[in-house]
């Protein structure tokens, strides 16, 4: 576990927490749930005479948000979008005005997901694919959304049976979704068919997938992270059947993410409230092709230790934060700091940890 933690009360469930693309590495947003009044906030780490030394974040503005955030999404280094559990989508902006940091609403669609009796249906998650957001929802249905227009520019009505967990970009027109009941399906956005190109599925897959990411560099490998607290890693290229399945957590995982620039580091939480790196940058290809037997050529092609079934032992986890023993929801990473949100009212700060 690591020393530079900075945990700040803020007297709110944090469901959703994101680093504002920034080289300063020093201003975050936080969205809220199961309150009266949810909000979204910006906050801003400011340091001390001391160069190691941080004062507790400051909040720099913030607005009334209606459900609870499901999720939060940057476009860029000052437009984010937000879901909610009522079906809203709205996109803002980051301005400043007097030296004040303020938020802009430049669009909001209502009842992007819905029941068929008419009953606020949650968005599930959201991820921009060039100017359009996509939503899944607890409906089935896939939603792609303009953020220039006032009406979605298509809906996939049907696209699941059961709740749509996740959504990622798998590559140019192409999204990956997640289902409850542990499928994973590939849209092409550029076919107007309601099905989907290819589903596949766990070995068994009673335990749905809550979150979806991609490796930074080679976008074909896929990690998916369970309601049972696994990971499993998938190449799309071969998608009949999951590469590797690593024991993780021992409760759902709540958010799985990658370094950005060093895919090597893995970072995970869980709702059993433990934060973990997954580091595999000791692994060097050698070290790879002496445990990897028949898949030794595939990871010679890839150079990515993830894809081994051999060396998922050999990986090195560490414990970011002593267990909260409540759920952590959230986390995101920017260079050597990681933010993380918890349900104990609470938001915490690792900094300077080892990506080496």
């Amino acid at each position: 576990m690591v020393n530079n933690v900075y945990g700040t009360f803020v007297s709110q469930k944090i469901s959703k927490i994101r680093w504002k693309p920034s080289n300063a590495c020093d201003s975050f947003l936080t969205g809220s749930w199961d309150d009266e009044e949810n909000k979204i906030v910006l906050w801003r780490y400011t340091k001390t005479d001391s160069e190691d030394a941080l004062v507790k974040p400051r909040a720099q503005c913030s607005v009334f948000h209606d459900g609870d955030v499901t999720e939060l999404k940057f476009m860029d280094s000052s437009i984010f979008a937000v879901s909610s559990t009522t079906g809203c989508i709205k996109l803002y902006s980051i301005f400043q005005e007097d030296e004040k940091s303020q938020f802009k609403l430049l669009n909001s669609w209502k009842k992007v997901h819905s029941f068929s009796t008419g009953d606020l249906c949650p968005s599930t998650d959201i991820t921009f694919f060039e100017d359009y957001i996509v939503s899944v929802g607890e409906d089935g249905r896939i939603v792609l959304i303009s953020v220039k227009d006032n009406e979605p520019y298509r809906i996939i009505d049907n696209a699941d049976s059961c709740s749509i967990r996740c959504v990622s970009i798998n590559k140019m027109n192409e999204i990956l979704t997640g289902n409850s009941r542990g499928q994973m399906k590939v849209w092409d956005l550029r076919s107007f068919s309601h099905s989907p190109e290819t589903c596949f599925t766990l070995s068994g897959g009673q335990a749905g997938f809550t979150r979806v990411t991609y490796h930074p560099t080679q976008t074909h490998i896929k990690l998916a992270g369970g309601e049972d607290g696994t990971i499993t890693i998938w190449d799309l290229r071969n998608n009949k059947f999951a590469v590797n399945s690593l024991n993780a957590h021992s409760q759902t995982v709540s958010e799985l993410m990658f370094h950005p620039e060093r895919p090597e580091h893995l970072f995970s939480c869980s709702t059993n409230g433990q934060l973990w790196h997954w580091d595999s940058s000791k692994l060097s290809h050698t070290t790879i092709s002496q445990f990897a037997g028949e898949s030794s050529d595939l990871l010679e092609d890839t150079g990515c230790p993830w894809m081994s079934r051999n060396v998922k032992n050999r990986i090195t986890v560490y414990s970011l934060i002593q267990n909260l023993h409540l759920p952590i929801n959230s986390l995101d990473i920017l260079q050597n700091s990681v933010v993380c949100g918890c349900d104990n009212e609470a938001m915490y700060l690792i900094k300077d940890f080892t990506v080496s």
